[in-house]
């Protein structure tokens, strides 16, 4: 069922008279099961919707609007498909109890796969799914293959009654799907030959494989079902050649590297980080692969960009895993602003010390680094460690930790995003510190 949650003021919505609460029922005759269905077969100018109205009214609009132009209503969110695998490197069951509820809701849906790039293991799908899939074309998939072998696949998603990803990811191909896959490697279970052999399998796919992520398995303090072996400096570096040797062959044979290794994964191996020139167009930066890349990247770009901000002390609170990647990028901006730049990297209190990325930090972890830090004119913290909402994953909100603090406080992705544009923030740094 699909309701509509907001009308937009002097829309096409609002002239019709659509209010929130209305069911839609149909388009052209097709029924409407989710967001999907309302995306596509109105993607025309001219179609006929079926609502009920909240008091239970049929009504049938003839809609014709120009090109693309929207009808101006939000539909509520859609019931999200839940995860039947019990993985014992689930995220999710590396949480503490008490977080807020929403956080708790193992999503494994093909939908969130294709609008938002979540990755998903097509473990649940049925054969309307592939249907729908391929009707609409959603491509690409974003796809957690893990293993291609069908066994270690049933051991490593705790589900013995996985569907062997291959003959799904076959069909798909056939069809037209094209897919980024990841695949989390947990030492002992999908290393060695099975990662190559999942490697081999997914080259097969040729082109309809767009990019391959290898990412180290990550846990916390809270990750009770993990029985498997830790991820060590070796066992990383070995993971890392074989991501290297794959991406070179990709890239001599097809000219695509198509193989990366996640930047965590570089970082315990010891190992240098690549420059943007290795990651093309970076399929999966938001899976953590060339992240640091493209931060360096960003800086470069907009250095000269940057106004003076002479003597004026900043703070940047990160995880402790860019305690020896952020120095450089530092010391590059504060040559362009004259300005004092302090590394603040914050161990994870929530997590524990083995999750090191800044996006996992806190509101505990901001306080605790800035508390009494009167001698910073400004703090930056992660934007990705807050949410649309404005909350950390503690509940602590954004604005409750700014107005406990001693500085204007601001979220940044690149540090630039913010300092280019602190005129425009109202924020003035031409003062003494306080």
């Amino acid at each position: 069922m699909v309701r509509v949650a907001r009308v937009q003021p002097e829309s096409i919505a609002e002239e019709l008279g659509i209010e929130p609460g209305t069911e839609i029922v149909s388009v052209d005759g097709r029924a409407v099961d989710d967001f999907l269905d309302w995306e596509f077969l109105t993607a025309a100018d001219e179609f006929e919707v079926e609502v009920k109205t909240p008091s239970g009214e049929a009504i049938v609009f003839e809609i014709e609007r120009p090109e693309g132009v929207a009808l101006g209503f939000e539909l509520e969110p859609p019931t999200v498909r839940r995860c039947a695998n019990r993985c014992e490197f689930c995220f999710i069951e590396g949480l503490p109890k008490g977080l807020r509820k929403p956080l708790y809701v193992r999503d494994d849906d093909y939908r969130l796969s294709f609008a938002y790039g979540n990755f998903a293991t097509l473990s649940n799908l049925k054969e309307r799914d592939f249907e729908r899939i391929l009707e609409y074309r959603l491509s690409p998939l974003y796809v957690s293959v893990h293993a291609t072998p069908w066994e270690a696949r049933k051991v490593l998603l705790n589900n013995p009654r996985v569907p062997d990803i291959v003959a799904q990811l076959r069909r798909l191909t056939a069809g037209g799907i094209e897919f980024h896959g990841q695949m989390v490697i947990v030492p002992g279970l999908n290393d060695g030959d099975v990662l190559e052999a999942s490697l081999q399998d997914l080259w097969s796919f040729e082109g309809s494989c767009r990019s391959v992520a290898i990412v180290p398995v990550g846990l916390t303090q809270f990750s009770h079902l993990y029985t498997g072996k830790s991820m060590d400096r070796d066992r990383a570096g070995e993971l890392l050649r074989v991501a290297e040797r794959w991406g070179a062959r990709g890239l001599a044979e097809r000219g695509d590297r198509w193989v990366y290794a996640s930047d965590e994964l570089y970082l315990l191996a010891g190992a240098p980080l690549p420059d943007a020139t290795f990651y093309g167009d970076f399929p999966q930066v938001e899976n953590g692969v060339g992240a640091v890349a493209l931060l360096r990247r960003r800086v470069a770009d907009e250095l000269e960009s940057l106004p003076r901000l002479s003597g004026r002390r900043i703070g940047v609170v990160t995880g402790t895993a860019m305690r020896d990647i952020m120095p450089p990028l530092l010391r590059d901006i504060a040559e362009r602003t004259d300005a004092v730049i302090e590394m603040i990297p914050v161990e994870n209190s929530l997590f524990g010390p083995t999750t090191t990325t800044a996006g996992l930090l806190v509101g505990a972890d901001i306080r605790r680094a800035l508390s009494g830090r009167a001698d910073l004119d400004l703090a930056l913290i992660p934007a990705e460690s807050i949410n649309d909402a404005g909350a950390f994953l503690d509940d602590d909100t954004f604005a409750d930790v700014r107005t406990s603090l001693p500085m204007p406080v601001l979220p940044s992705h690149d540090f630039v995003d913010v300092l280019t544009e602190l005129e425009s923030t109202g924020l003035h740094l031409a003062g003494s510190a306080r």
